[in-house]
C-alpha cells in the first residue's frame, strides 16, 4: 500500500491506504442498506477509560456526593439532564444539543470485557468481540461490507489507520503532515525564523496549529479540538467523500489530579463536537457521532485525587437525527453491595447493543442481522431501538 499526497483546504494531509471498493462479501443481504442515502457517521473513541461519572453525574444517586469526593462538586453545578444525572459543566455545546433534543447519553454499560487492561479493552470495543483479539477486524470495517457500494467510504483522523477501521475494506488514514521526529526546540527555532517572513510565516503559522489535531483533547484550551472536528466535517461533506469517520482522542486515563484533567479534557471533546456540528452545516441533520471508551473507572477517589480503572462506563449519541433529550440507564446504583466487585459501577446495558442500535437506525439496516455482522461474538444480543429518527 503506498501514500499519495493530497490537498485538503490549503492543509497538506497525508493518505494512508485508498477508498477502494471490494466486493460485498457473505454478509446476508437482507442487512444491507436499502437505498442510497446521505448518512454520515462519526466513532469517537476516548482511549483511556473516561470517567462516565465524572462526565454524566448521578447528582441524584444519595450515594455520590459522599463517595466521590471532591470530584462531586464539578458536576454538581452542571446541566441537569433529569432527576438523576447532571453533565459536566465543562460540556456547554453538548449541554445546548441535549436542550434541542440531538443529544442521547447512556450510563451504567459496558463491552463485553470484564477485566482493566487499556489494551484488551479498546481491542474488544473495536473489533466488537466478546474477548480480546478474538477477531481480526473491526467493526466500522464491517458496516462498510452492509451500505450500499456507492458509500462504503471511510477515513481515519489518525496517524494510523485504527483497529475498529482494519478489515477486507480499505480505508484512508488523514492527519496533518507535520515532522513526527522534529524536537520542540527546533520547532520553535524555525517559528522566530520565519516570524519576520510575511510569506512563509502564515504557512508555517497554519501548519503548527494543525501539527496535533488527532492529539490530546486538553490542549491549546479546546481549540486544537475544534479543530479536529472541523476538519472531519471537511472529509465527509462532499458527496465522493467519506461516511464513516473515526477520531482518536487520548488523555482519558486520570488516575491522579483527575478534577482538573477531566474538566479540560471534556472542554475538548466539547469544542470537537461542536467544531464538527459547525462544518457539518446542513448535513448535521444526518450525522450520528458515537463516543464511547473502553471502560469506565473507579467510583471511589483513589489517594491522589483519582480514579483507577473500572468498568461500568457512559457513552454518547449526538447528531441532528438522534432522538435525544434524554438519558438511557438502569440504573444500578452507588451503594457499597451494588457495586461490580465491591468498587466499580456496575454495567447493566451493552454497549454493543446501544452501537448496533443507532447504527442500524441510523442507516436502516435490519436490527437483528446489522448486530450479527458487527458484532458477531454477541450470541443474538438485541438492539435498543429507538435511538434515532
Amino acid at each position: 500500500m503506498t501514500d499519495s499526497q493530497i490537498r485538503i483546504d490549503r492543509r497538506s494531509l497525508i493518505v494512508r491506504g485508498t477508498l477502494g471498493l471490494a466486493g460485498l462479501g457473505l454478509v446476508p443481504r437482507v442487512a444491507f442498506a436499502k437505498s442510497a442515502t446521505e448518512q454520515r457517521l462519526v466513532f469517537t473513541i476516548q482511549r483511556g477509560a473516561a470517567d462516565g461519572l465524572g462526565t454524566i453525574g448521578a447528582v441524584g444517586d444519595p450515594a455520590f456526593a459522599g463517595v466521590r469526593g471532591d470530584l462531586a462538586a464539578d458536576v454538581a453545578t452542571g446541566t441537569k439532564l433529569d432527576a438523576m444525572f447532571a453533565l459536566h459543566p465543562a460540556m456547554a455545546r453538548t449541554a445546548a444539543l441535549y436542550g434541542q433534543h440531538q443529544a442521547l447519553f447512556a450510563q451504567a454499560l459496558a463491552s463485553p470485557y470484564r477485566d482493566r487492561s487499556h489494551f484488551d479493552g479498546q481491542n474488544v470495543l473495536e473489533t466488537g468481540g466478546s474477548g480480546a483479539y478474538q477477531l481480526k477486524d473491526g467493526w466500522l470495517n464491517r458496516l462498510l461490507t452492509l451500505l450500499p457500494a456507492s458509500e462504503a467510504r471511510a477515513i481515519a483522523v489518525a496517524t494510523t489507520v485504527p483497529m475498529a477501521l482494519r478489515g477486507r475494506r480499505e480505508v484512508a488514514s488523514y492527519a496533518p503532515s507535520n515532522l513526527p521526529d522534529a524536537s520542540d526546540d527546533l520547532l520553535a527555532r524555525v517559528t522566530t525564523m520565519y516570524q519576520g517572513d510575511a510569506q512563509l510565516h502564515g504557512l508555517w503559522d497554519e501548519a503548527m496549529r494543525t501539527r496535533t489535531l488527532t492529539g490530546d483533547l486538553a490542549q491549546d484550551d479546546g481549540r486544537n479540538a475544534a479543530a479536529t472536528g472541523a476538519l472531519a466535517a471537511k472529509l465527509l461533506i462532499p458527496a465522493n467523500g467519506a461516511r464513516i469517520a473515526m477520531i482518536e482522542t487520548g488523555g482519558w486515563d486520570t488516575h491522579a489530579g483527575q478534577r482538573g484533567r477531566l474538566a479540560a479534557q471534556l472542554k475538548g471533546l466539547d469544542a470537537m463536537i461542536g467544531g464538527l456540528r459547525d462544518g457539518m452545516g446542513p448535513l448535521w441533520a444526518n450525522t450520528l457521532v458515537i463516543v464511547a471508551t473502553e471502560f469506565g473507572r473507579t467510583v471511589a477517589v483513589n489517594g491522589t485525587g483519582g480514579t483507577d480503572h473500572g468498568t461500568g462506563a457512559a457513552a454518547m449519541l449526538i447528531g441532528g437525527g438522534v432522538k435525544g433529550g434524554r438519558v438511557l440507564a438502569d440504573w444500578p446504583g452507588l451503594a457499597p453491595a451494588a457495586l461490580y466487585e465491591g468498587r466499580d459501577l456496575k454495567a447493566t446495558m451493552a454497549l454493543d447493543a446501544l452501537i448496533g442500535g443507532a447504527v442500524a437506525g441510523h442507516f436502516g439496516l435490519e436490527p437483528a442481522l446489522a448486530m450479527k455482522a458487527l458484532f458477531p461474538a454477541g450470541g443474538g444480543t438485541k438492539v435498543v431501538e429507538g435511538l434515532v429518527a
